[in-house]
């Protein structure tokens, strides 16, 4: 199962019930973070989740309001003892980002690591100690107004175990998980057993996709295809800002929801709100209207995904 917490639903500047973007996604007792805009530790504490087992932190681009809780974070990383290395992705521009950031936190105790993804496809587990070979992480190019980022991270699901085959390969029992986790044993006798020997073929998994800030673009729809999960930002809420969205790079709330209807996702939670929306759920209908499962993202905002039976 894969847990997903919003932590920030502002665009720009923060608000007191509106921290400025990011969102934390758990899997096996380990997290990525998508985004650190300012107030990003604050809300987790509000939400009651720990950042401190978070080993990547995913950036989908360079603007102040997705990062500027970065510092702030390393340093209470540090002040918190921790030893573990941390790795940071994100488009182009990274190395000079992380240096920066590097600089205001100050030494720290811990090593910090680049990630560079360049549109590829990413195991967790080549790089992340305890991540499973199951997870898959997707950078895809986003419209905005510099190079940006969205992310789907998917949860690949193995297909049923089939103990009857194990045991006519005579596989002992105490390796029946370890081809179960995906990965092949060998045996006494020196026979190499691999899982597609004892398990049906691959069932349907999990995926959520993190949308960063971005316009409507083909890339956007393709990757939040079939999603259980789509996290898509939303500036503004009327149609009536469809222009100044485009102008700057963003989404209304009718645009996200369009994207997620011909993208087939199963979940729509709408983020980056505008502050000169009071009460963004005052315009949910004009998403609703076009995707019903559409929901107005707050901070805070949890849901736990499980396999479908």
């Amino acid at each position: 199962m894969i847990t997903v917490t919003l932590l920030g639903t502002a665009a720009t500047m923060p608000l007191p019930e509106r921290a400025l973007t990011s969102a934390l996604l758990s899997f096996g007792g380990r997290s990525i973070l998508f985004d650190c805009g300012e107030g990003t530790q604050s809300a987790a504490r509000k939400a009651h989740v720990s950042l401190m087992k978070t080993d990547l932190i995913a950036l989908t681009h360079y603007h102040g309001d997705h990062i500027f809780g970065l510092p702030g974070l390393l340093q209470t990383f540090a002040c918190l003892g921790r030893s573990a290395p941390l790795w940071l992705t994100g488009p182009e521009g990274l190395e000079d980002i992380l240096s920066t950031v590097l600089t205001l936190s100050g030494p720290l105790p811990y090593p910090v690591y680049k990630l560079h993804l360049s549109g590829k496809a990413v195991s967790p587990a080549d790089v992340l100690p305890g991540w499973s070979s199951r997870c898959s992480l997707i950078p895809f190019a986003t419209r905005h107004r510099v190079p940006s980022f969205g992310y789907r991270f998917l949860l690949r699901r193995p297909g049923a175990f089939h103990p009857e085959s194990a045991a006519a390969l005579q596989v002992p029992q105490p390796l029946w998980h370890v081809l179960q986790g995906g990965d092949p044993v060998t045996l006494a006798d020196g026979r190499v057993i691999t899982p597609d020997m004892v398990m049906g073929e691959e069932r349907k998994g999990l995926s959520v996709v993190f949308s960063g800030d971005t316009s409507p673009c083909p890339a956007l729809t393709e990757n939040a295809r079939n999603a259980d999960l789509f996290i898509c930002e939303a500036t503004y809420g009327s149609d009536e800002d469809s222009d100044h969205a485009g102008q700057y790079g963003h989404c209304t709330f009718s645009q996200a929801a369009k994207t997620a209807a011909d993208a087939h996702a199963k979940r729509l939670w709408l983020a980056h709100f505008s502050q000169i929306m009071g009460n963004p759920a005052d315009f949910l209908p004009n998403a609703s209207s076009v995707f019903p499962e559409a929901v107005c993202g707050t901070d805070g905002l949890s849901i736990t995904l499980r396999y479908e039976t």
